[in-house]
């Protein structure tokens, strides 16, 4: 995960498993403490459907829809993980799906002002089923394969059952609409 310098006046205001709130100056933001990146992956099918996730998010009490996606270096034995095969693990895992080759296509801040996390974006391409995916053991993971040519009415669909679409949904609408331009 790219780091800026930070100033000298940094201070851990609180650390937890996962990440530490920090202060640097006037700012407060979170920082992970416990992985080298993060990988989202966008996975099509060869029939044209983009590979989603379903799960709760305690944070925001509520179902979130978004793409194959987490930690990369998370777990011991592998803090120096290639971030191309974290995305295969997470793909897998998640979805049950494998992709014979990842594209790397951006990295973004999740929540520039909130969090130091780095996003790096692979696209998968005719990614197959060999898994029955649902997550690790803590994870309830569910998975939906809509098509791309009718998304837009199934993602509100969702909305309308109250759940809520991670904006990594639409970063990969853009990439796999922008490979077809």
């Amino acid at each position: 995960m790219a780091k800026r310098k930070l100033a000298a006046a940094r201070e851990i205001l609180g650390e937890g498993h996962f990440v530490r709130l920090v202060r640097d100056g006037r700012w407060e933001f979170a920082e992970r403490n416990n992985c080298q990146g993060v990988v989202a992956v966008i996975a099509v099918t060869a029939e044209d459907q983009l590979i989603l996730t379903e799960q709760f998010r305690p944070a925001v009490g509520k179902l979130v829809i978004d793409i194959a996606a987490g930690l990369s270096g998370d777990e011991p034995g592998q803090q120096d993980e290639e971030l191309a095969l974290s995305a295969q693990r997470e793909l897998l895992e998640e979805t049950g799906y494998v992709a014979k080759k990842l594209v790397h296509v951006a990295d973004c801040p999740s929540s520039p002002g909130l969090t130091n996390e780095i996003f790096s974006y692979f696209v998968a391409r005719k990614v197959q089923k060999q898994g029955t995916g649902g997550g690790v053991s803590h994870e309830q993971i569910t998975v939906h394969t809509p098509a791309v040519a009718t998304i837009s009415r199934w993602l509100k669909r969702q909305v309308k059952l109250g759940k809520l679409i991670d904006p990594k949904v639409y970063a990969a609408l853009y990439f796999v609409l922008k490979s077809r331009s």
